[in-house]
C-alpha cells in the first residue's frame, strides 16, 4: 500500500496531467528537445502561457531545461510520463 505521502505526490501527478495544455507540450516534448518558441507553435498558445505551464512542470520534475546562451530548450525529465501519456491515449483509443 501506497504511503500517504506517495498518494499525494500520484494524485499530485494526475492533477498536472489533468490539464490539456500540459498534456500538449508533454506529447510534443516526446519527440526531443523544443524552445519555447517552437513550443508555443506547435500547442497554439502564446511563449508566455508555454513559460507558465513550464514553469509547473518543472516543479513537478515532469521536464528539464538545457541552456545554451540565451535559448533554453525543454525535454522531458522522466519518461515514464511518455509511458503514462502513451497508455492513456491507447485506452481512451481503444474504448472508442
Amino acid at each position: 500500500m501506497l504511503s500517504a505521502e506517495h498518494v499525494q505526490s500520484v494524485a499530485d501527478t494526475f492533477r498536472v496531467l489533468g490539464d490539456p495544455t500540459r498534456v500538449k507540450i508533454l506529447d510534443s516534448l516526446g519527440t526531443g528537445e523544443l524552445c519555447v518558441n517552437d513550443l508555443a507553435g506547435k500547442v497554439g498558445i502564446s511563449e508566455s502561457a508555454v513559460s507558465h505551464q513550464l514553469r509547473l512542470l518543472r516543479t513537478m520534475r515532469l521536464v528539464r531545461v538545457r541552456r545554451t546562451g540565451r535559448l533554453a530548450y525543454y525535454a522531458v525529465d522522466d519518461h515514464h510520463i511518455l509511458e503514462l501519456l502513451h497508455q492513456a491515449r491507447t485506452h481512451v483509443q481503444e474504448g472508442a
